[in-house]
């Protein structure tokens, strides 16, 4: 007997993709799990590749039996039909029609084959990206963002170095050098460019999460315990090295966020780790007509954006760590669900949820201003520094597209530069760039989320 039930396609199996799916799944809808990865988990619950053979992959994680919890679940819907899960399959395209949904995804790690999926509603858990501002120096090999270096502890059980510098701003540092230290490597330093005062300004927001809150003082007694110096209210200046890394300049920063004359010092290491925070990915969203505030996704309460059949939940609608994406993810499949089949949506099944949404959105709007990277960053950046890697532009022609060339905007320091038309599409210089021009951040228009072979875009559409 043919299943008619509804079918939703969840974009992303991270945590918010996953609570989704497993929510949607157990109230009767039949959900497509579509990811990237080879295996689900997200980068929060990047697990060792299997051909590893880790003894202890619990090690490198916490919240390990919520991991456990929803990876029973998972396995549990796969089996009995509910969830097809698609790995590896890169999704550049989401097509709205008038009976659904086609989802486009490039196909394993060559990305050379497409396939279309059609879907009667869709929930996009398309996660967040790492921002990197640039410094001089940051190109050269042993320079890694914090998360990559978090990737390859997680997913290949590989050190990036045995002398370490983890630098920037942002919560992601904290799991980042005690995940090293606990693995072996020499953490020469945290390097954090927040203010500690501007945490005492927010300290009635913070105290709403005290899970939170236990789980940075734990952070902070592993640091003790691996002996890792921490440096707040710092900046790396710049990364030295002839063919690869071999030190950085790290200075002290006074109250406006400029470094402070004679503080600067060197640390020798072979691995800087570099993060500036998270930005949610919106190309998909962006892509379908959804609202955006600001550069997250617009949603309701019930997660859903302003464009009928598509939901939205995790990263994307604001960075906020796993415990909101599973949050929201929940909230999203029960209310997907309840709408695709044609039945009133019940809060009061949610409630739980929502009340621990409410307070984890309060409590990362507090984190997110503490973190804010130094107000005077972009003085720092050398003319012959590269700010966009793809096209080789440096700051030096930036400025000049803005001071000698009249570039008002962005768009238009990207026309008479090439800054942001390399293979990124601007994904990842785009605020090292801003920054540099001194313009605002531009909202992304991208007709597609991914780079796509020409041969694949030739391709007749699907029959429908």
């Amino acid at each position: 007997m043919t299943d008619h039930s509804p079918v939703m396609a969840v974009i992303g199996a991270g945590p918010a993709g996953l609570a989704a799916a497993l929510a949607a799944a157990a109230r009767g809808v039949r959900v497509t799990l579509v990811d990237s990865a080879a295996e689900p988990g997200g980068q929060f619950y990047r697990q060792p590749a299997r051909g590893l053979g880790a003894r202890r992959p619990e090690a490198l994680h916490h919240q390990w039996r919520t991991w456990r919890r929803l990876r029973a679940g998972l396995d549990a819907c796969i089996a009995s039909g509910r969830v097809t899960y698609l790995s590896e399959r890169h999704v550049w395209c989401v097509e709205g029609e008038s009976s659904g949904f086609t989802v486009h995804a490039l196909l394993g790690p060559e990305q050379r084959e497409s396939v279309a999926l059609r879907a009667d509603g869709v929930l996009l858990a398309t996660g967040g990206y790492e921002r990197v501002l640039p410094f001089p120096g940051w190109t050269l090999p042993g320079v890694v963002t914090a998360g990559g270096a978090q990737a390859l502890l997680k997913g290949g059980l590989v050190l990036p170095g045995r002398t370490v510098v983890v630098a920037g701003t942002g919560p992601l540092l904290l799991p980042v050098a005690t995940g090293l230290a606990a693995a072996g490597a020499r953490v020469a330093a945290l390097v954090e460019s927040a203010d500690p005062r501007a945490f005492g300004r927010r300290a009635r927001s913070l105290a709403a999460a005290p899970a939170k809150l236990a789980e940075g003082a734990g952070y902070a007694a592993q640091l003790l315990l691996h002996r890792v110096p921490v440096m707040v209210r710092h900046t790396v200046l710049e990364a030295h090295g002839d063919e690869r890394l071999e030190s950085v300049t790290v200075a002290a920063l006074d109250s406006e966020g400029r470094p402070v004359p004679g503080s600067a010092h060197r640390v020798p290491c072979d691995t800087l780790a570099v993060s500036h925070g998270l930005l949610p990915h919106t190309d998909l969203a962006d892509g379908l007509g959804c609202g955006l505030d600001g550069v997250t996704v617009r949603v309701d309460g019930e997660q859903r954006t302003d464009v009928p059949g598509v939901w939205a939940a995790g990263e994307a609608t604001g960075v906020g760590g796993a415990a909101l994406s599973l949050a929201e993810g929940h909230i999203a499949g029960r209310s997907a669900a309840a709408r695709l089949r044609g039945t009133a949506p019940d809060p009061g099944g949610w409630a739980s949820a929502a009340r621990t949404r409410t307070r984890l959105r309060a409590f990362f709007a507090a984190v997110d201003g503490a973190y804010a990277p130094a107000a005077h960053w972009a003085e720092q950046v050398t003319d012959g520094t590269v700010v966009c890697r793809c096209e080789e532009v440096t700051a030096g022609e930036v400025r000049a597209a803005v001071g000698s060339l009249g570039a008002g905007d962005l768009r238009t320091v990207k026309l008479l530069t090439r800054a942001g038309m390399g293979w990124c599409q601007g994904r990842m210089c785009e605020p090292g760039v801003a920054g540099v021009a001194g313009c605002a951040p531009a909202p992304a228009r991208r007709l597609l989320a991914r780079p796509v072979p020409l041969g694949v875009l030739a391709e007749p559409p699907p029959p429908p």
